[in-house]
């Protein structure tokens, strides 16, 4: 695909390589633990106080504002966590039901997974799982951090308002993917290297409007898309029934990121849409990037090269990354960010082939955003 456009910053300047798909590429980078159990990022965005506090003057956040205080629940007291889980099990019947991580034999022909038997394909589903939710946890802290900012950044006493609620559910997610990987899966793993990169860009903008776009509409977006491929394949009660609870708060998260942006980037320029759409394309491409899951690989002691070559005999396994976008691409044309600005951003998800989910309900548009009731009330099915 090109990598250079006749407006704006090349594929270089945004993702540091040409080809959007050079697998290669995307394994080199791995993330590990910082030495001291800690990351910082310069924060350079100023709070910003109104002396408006007419409640409701924005009707959509208000709603938004209000559904929140009624589905509030509570990580530690209800979900069942007397639940054992067996792991192992867990991975045997995703894989049974062709929903693991085990390649076809012509797949991995040649490469050291070729001698793999059931133990290290087993393994591999493992750690998978506990890459995959260790991930979720750490998205979800970005989350929690983002949220906060957003409660000091955003101009309207409305958002204030809501996005505080949204801090509360943050903060729970974290503690619910924590406490399930500490009590029923066995290990977590270290930030993924471009989940962690796309957190500092979002955090380390000053201008408000990067934070929503880049948490409460990309990062959320992926997190709500794969949150119901696993909630829709897993048959662990406590997995299902913790997804459907975060599945139903991420929902007015992304939301809240639709109803406040929609406004706001009508009266943008040209230039300054094309700004949002090179972020939101540098996120989306990051967010596809960690799904290559280096670090499990690493660990797995699996050369880069041999990765590359089963990935690449498996195309529908990119069809998967790509139906992650199922919430994502319908919420940017909601935005305008598509087509504005000669339709730069309609280009760049064609290429991606995640184009096609453009016309499905955006998220401010779904139930769950709009749902009543406490966890109580809530289907699990």
């Amino acid at each position: 695909m090109a990598g250079a456009d006749a407006a704006g910053r090349s594929n270089e300047e945004l993702i540091g390589r040409h080809d959007v798909g050079d697998r290669a590429a995307v394994l080199a980078t791995v993330g590990h633990e910082d030495p001291d159990g800690h990351h910082a990022v310069a924060d350079p965005c100023p709070a910003e106080f109104t002396w408006d506090y007419e409640k409701g003057t924005r009707p959509r956040l208000d709603r938004l504002y209000e559904k929140a205080k009624t589905a509030q629940w509570n990580a530690r007291t209800d979900l069942p966590w007397e639940v054992e889980v067996d792991q192992e099990r867990v991975v045997m019947l995703n894989q049974a039901a062709n929903a693991g991580l085990r390649w076809a034999p012509e797949d991995v022909a040649g490469t050291a997974l070729e001698r793999w038997g059931d133990e290290e394909w087993l393994r591999l589903g493992i750690e998978n799982q506990n890459w995959m939710l260790s991930q979720f946890m750490h998205g979800e802290q970005g989350a929690l951090l983002c949220t906060a900012k957003i409660v000091e950044t955003v101009p309207w006493i409305d958002a204030k308002y809501y996005a505080a609620t949204q801090v509360m559910d943050e903060a729970r997610h974290v503690e619910v993917f924590s406490r399930y990987l500490d009590e029923k899966l066995s290990g977590h793993y270290p930030i993924n290297a471009h989940l962690g990169l796309l957190l500092d860009d979002i955090i380390g903008d000053r201008r408000w409007d990067m934070t929503y776009l880049g948490m409460q509409i990309m990062v959320e977006g992926l997190a709500l898309a794969a949150f119901g491929f696993i909630h829709a394949m897993t048959q662990e009660p406590l997995l299902k029934q913790m997804l459907r609870y975060v599945m139903a708060d991420e929902a007015r998260h992304v939301a809240f990121g639709v109803v406040s942006l929609q406004d706001y980037y009508a009266e943008l320029t040209d230039a300054e849409l094309r700004e949002r759409q090179e972020f939101a394309f540098e996120a989306a491409v990051r967010m596809k990037d960690r799904m290559m899951m280096q670090e499990v690989w690493e660990r797995l002691e699996v050369p880069a090269e041999d990765v590359v070559t089963v990935t690449s005999r498996s195309p529908e396994r990119d069809e998967f990354q790509v139906l992650l976008f199922s919430k994502i691409v319908p919420n940017l044309k909601k935005l305008g960010l598509l087509d504005a600005a000669g339709g730069w951003l309609r280009a760049k998800f064609t290429e991606m082939g995640a184009i096609g989910f453009e016309d499905l309900v955006d998220t401010a548009q779904e139930v769950d955003a709009e749902a009543d009731g406490s966890p109580a009330a809530r289907s699990v099915a």
